[in-house]
């Protein structure tokens, strides 16, 4: 058993090629199945945010899952596989497990810090535990790495200067206005990136703001929430010529703003400066180098540098976090090693209280005249002996997974107490697994 992580970040490819990667959400439960199914994957979530795509797997070996993860990719995005393997990087074991504690916390991420990857985080283990993707081993390390950012955040300043991409978008345009008070803002779009950009927007003074999106029941439900303007996406150019600042953080697959939609609208606005910020991938802003030099055009890409006024103090904390990483790794992999343990010493309880239990029988029959009182007491030393033989096994179990030999004297202590139970993972997964896919191509066939 072992862990790998695949991912596409914006480490190993620019936002053009990220965006090309990126799941759309209405298919993350269908690709979780997808990639069950695939040989050698026992476990797997697939996290898909604006800046990476990252697949987590437990595989039976290392080779084969890597190529398998990487072949599931190269399908599902119409890649080479030799093509994805040029910009993924793939990390084994400890160096896996310590990328997705860094992800989570956010000492990975474009902006240093930022929170919202680990709700995104939390969604993908979601979606992949509804899928039914997920076994003892991603269920214990998401909730652990989970659990660890959220501490993390709460206990370092990482928390106090943690930024968002929306929160960048609303810093730059702040670079080209200064102040922003007496600006107006259009967001596109009515998702959580569109609502964090809203936020952003007022926290820097913006107060006349209009949020526009194809679907406008759900852009009315956020203005209504933030107390801001709700617009008709069809009236979309004549929003676009009136704002100074547009965000637009839709999950479009096509351009919504396009350089011909730009140069139109600039047409009937020539003199005012306009800054247009796309945090969305796929990109929503068309590249256009024909727009007047009045118009500011960024992408995701343009954010990283945005925000050093803080760096200095997040770096201090992401340091603080960093350190705190191989403690979690270290508490990762004793849980591990106490997996082949765990059963073994219930089962060892278990049948030892059948045998207290056949014995309280036994004196039941043998002595019929016992007081309800007389029978306790009885009971409660015949447990109180088996607890004190007990005692010494279960200790010398437990130390036993720290051992190099631990399977051969594990198998030795089974023997020994004759205990007939699993303590391959392996095999509990594979058949877990194949319980999983019987059952959901039974609900297919009916």
């Amino acid at each position: 058993m072992h862990i790998i992580s695949v991912s596409v970040n914006h480490h190993t490819a620019d936002v053009s090629l990220r965006e090309k990667l990126s799941f759309n959400n209405a298919d993350m439960g269908r690709v979780h199945e997808t990639l069950f199914e695939t040989k050698s994957i026992l476990e797997n979530v697939i996290v898909s945010t604006c800046n990476r795509t990252e697949v987590y797997a437990v595989v039976d070996q290392i080779h084969t899952g890597r190529y398998y993860v990487q072949r599931f990719l190269a399908r599902e995005f119409n890649f080479d596989v030799e093509e994805i393997k040029q910009f993924t990087d793939v990390k084994v074991e400890n160096e896996a497990v310590e990328h997705l504690f860094r992800v989570t916390s956010g000492l990975d991420s474009i902006v240093l810090g930022e929170t919202q990857i680990l709700g995104q985080i939390r969604d993908a283990f979601l979606t992949a535990q509804n899928a039914e993707t997920t076994g003892i081993i991603f269920n214990e390390l998401f909730k652990q790495a989970i659990t660890f950012s959220k501490k993390a955040h709460h206990e370092t300043d990482i928390a106090d200067h943690a930024t968002s991409v929306s929160y960048a978008a609303v810093e730059l345009a702040k670079k080209v206005y200064g102040k922003l008070q007496r600006r107006n803002a259009l967001v596109i779009g009515a998702g959580e990136m569109a609502e964090l950009a809203i936020m952003n927007l007022k926290g820097a003074g913006v107060s006349d703001i209009t949020v526009v999106n194809r679907t406008f029941e759900r852009a009315k439900v956020l203005a209504s929430k933030h107390e801001i303007t709700v617009g008709d996406f069809e009236a979309l150019p004549h929003f676009l010529s009136q704002a100074d600042i547009v965000i637009s953080a839709t999950s479009a697959q096509g351009f919504v703003i396009t350089s011909a939609l730009l140069e139109l609208t600039h047409s009937v606005n020539k003199t005012n400066q306009q800054v247009l910020i796309d945090i969305a991938v796929p990109r929503d802003i068309e590249p256009c180098d024909t727009v007047d030099a009045n118009v500011f055009i960024y992408d995701v890409d343009d954010l990283k540098g945005l925000v050093d006024a803080n760096m200095r103090e997040r770096k201090k904390a992401a340091q603080l976090i960093a350190e705190r990483i191989p403690s979690e790794i270290q508490k990762h992999n004793e849980w591990v090693k106490m997996l082949g343990v765990v059963p073994v010493i219930r089962a060892l309880r278990e049948k030892a209280m059948a045998i207290q239990e056949e014995t309280m029988v036994s004196i039941d029959r043998k002595l019929p005249n016992l007081t309800e009182r007389e029978r306790k007491v009885i009971s409660k030393h015949t447990k109180s002996i088996i607890n004190q033989m007990l005692k010494d096994p279960i200790k010398q179990a437990k130390e036993i997974s720290d051992d190099k030999y631990s399977e051969e004297k594990l198998a030795l202590f089974k023997d020994i107490f004759n205990l007939n139970v699993t303590t391959d993972y392996k095999v509990e997964a594979a058949e877990k697994k194949r319980h999983v896919l019987k059952q959901r191509f039974f609900l297919l066939d009916n």
